[in-house]
């Protein structure tokens, strides 16, 4: 039994390599997918209370101060709240915020065989938690209101609260996946490289 045991813990232990790849892999879908969606109306709006009450964002929209009046749920049409929306900027922020998103996801994906690039995407997948996780100082909709039960306020995190602290573990596996792409980039630069060759494969050209 023990030895079985051993067996395992032998196996798991052998798949760290591979669980760093699956890492950058789910870190990527997430940038991918969320940023595809971010050109969806609904996606839109559900953001612009973070972005209204953001300090480093809010200048993006025009009217950020009265953003309140003009909340939807989602998959619901409010035709006067929609163009209030579209003149307040949203869209075309949610738009570039998504673009972003996007390549970052890209960037992060193409380290499965670029270690340049992939270098570039883990950088700006760990950055990009900084910002989101920023939305629980800064916007007042992450913690339960006052309405009249007892929890209200910090640690009671609301619906938007809960969606922002799952960025506490993309912070983590953006760490994980830059360490690894550095690890690599240095493991590469103690190779000879005194010919043209061994720069590209250490500024890892090629490896598209």
């Amino acid at each position: 039994m023990i030895g079985y045991l051993r067996f395992v813990l032998e196996w798991i232990a052998n798949t760290d390599k591979v669980g760093m790849q699956v890492m950058r892999v789910a870190i990527a879908i997430v940038f991918l997918w969320i940023g595809a969606l971010k050109f969806a109306p609904y996606e839109a709006d559900s953001i612009t209370l973070f972005v209204a009450n953001s300090p480093f964002l809010s200048f993006f929209y025009k009217h950020p101060n009265q953003y309140k009046a003009h909340l939807t749920r989602e998959g619901e049409l409010k035709p006067a709240d929609r163009a209030w929306q579209t003149e307040n900027h949203t869209y075309s922020f949610s738009d570039g915020l998504g673009s972003v998103e996007i390549i970052i996801g890209l960037l992060t994906l193409v380290g499965l065989f670029s270690r340049r690039y992939g270098m570039l995407g883990a950088i700006l997948a760990f950055l990009t938690p900084f910002v989101t996780l920023s939305f629980l100082i800064t916007t007042p909709e992450v913690w339960v209101p006052a309405l009249g039960d007892t929890p209200h306020g910090f640690p009671w995190l609301s619906g938007a609260g809960r969606l922002v602290i799952k960025d506490v573990m993309l912070l983590a596996g953006g760490w994980l996946i830059m360490t690894d792409s550095a690890r690599a980039l240095l493991e590469v630069g103690r190779q000879p490289a005194s010919d043209l060759g061994g720069v590209r494969h250490f500024l890892g050209v090629g490896k598209l």
